[in-house]
């Protein structure tokens, strides 16, 4: 990534975003009100209205608790993210989104993990603080974002402070995002493909391109563009992570237009790693993405954030 003193913030006088809402009782409300919601629930865009305070399950097959797959100090990110000490990941099972194609379907698609008390989710984001993780990185968590609040509280009142990292599909409502403003310091979305019956066939989603566009418009709005500190550690804003899909699946032409009408300076990581996993193998319709994207595509999609006028890319 390039950095310009226009992209880089002080690391002496940071503070995160939610230590103001915690101060004026407001991220106390947002909270209780999230929670409250999970009785008819409409935390992600499925709206189903299961209560899930009652324990029933819908479409994310997640109930009252947080269900947690792993928490630890992960090297693997975008390098603003991991740094030197490591993202200090939380992975939420199960998951709002039903892509075929997903890469940790077993976690996403059924309930492998641990369910999680707030008190226990907290303690999770403490023990990687005192890991030295540079932040929290919320993994899947747009069905446990009333859980994530009240975790949050109760780390706060232990000494929390680290920036949190919100890792999302891009399928995120904005009821959802009206509780996480200014609570997020850094948004991480997908943004997996800008084509309806793509989104249909592969994420059961058909909305899936119009709700992660709007949330991705709101996110920037919150943050702005990704902003780092003296070492390159990332501290605010939004990073958009986008999939190259064999066939040109995600139509990375609209989408890359998309984030450059947002901001031509959207960091954009252009991700190459697509390979057929899930339930690709088992059905004749899935053909297309039965196979890892070639040079060819990902070089494609490179040029064609380039030309759409992005320059803050890997």
């Amino acid at each position: 990534m390039i950095q310009t003193d226009h992209f880089i913030l002080s690391k002496s006088g940071f503070e995160p975003a939610y230590l103001a809402l915690y101060n004026s009782n407001e991220l106390a409300r947002r909270t209780a009100e999230a929670v409250n919601d999970l009785e008819k629930c409409q935390t992600c865009p499925r709206c189903c209205g299961i209560n899930r305070l009652a324990g029933f399950k819908g479409t994310c097959k997640a109930g009252r608790q947080a269900i947690v797959s792993s928490a630890f100090p992960h090297m693997g990110e975008e390098a603003p993210i991991s740094g030197w000490q490591g993202s200090g990941t939380i992975f939420f099972s199960q998951c709002s989104l039903r892509c075929v194609f997903c890469q940790n379907f077993e976690i996403s698609h059924f309930s492998s993990g641990k369910p999680s008390t707030p008190e226990e989710l907290a303690g999770m984001m403490l023990s990687l603080q005192e890991r030295g993780c540079h932040n929290i990185n919320l993994v899947t968590p747009d069905h446990f974002i009333p859980q994530i609040l009240e975790a949050l509280l109760i780390a706060i009142e232990n000494g929390f402070h680290l920036p949190l990292v919100y890792n999302t599909s891009g399928y995120t409502s904005q009821k959802a995002l009206a509780w996480l403003d200014g609570v997020i310091d850094i948004y991480m979305p997908d943004f997996k493909t800008s084509n309806d019956s793509h989104a249909k066939l592969y994420l059961k989603a058909k909305d899936y391109p119009k709700v992660a566009t709007d949330a991705i418009t709101e996110m920037h709005r919150q943050v702005g563009d990704l902003k780092v500190d003296e070492d390159g550690i990332a501290k605010r804003g939004l990073l958009v992570r986008h999939l190259v899909m064999p066939e040109n699946i995600a139509e990375t032409k609209t989408i890359a237009k998309i984030l450059a009408e947002l901001s031509p300076d959207t960091y954009l990581n252009i991700m190459s790693q697509y390979r057929p996993a899930g339930k690709v193998y088992e059905e004749e319709q899935y053909t297309a993405i039965n196979r890892p994207a070639t040079q060819a595509e990902i070089n494609y999609a490179r040029q064609t954030a380039r030309y759409a006028g992005l320059w803050r890319f890997d």
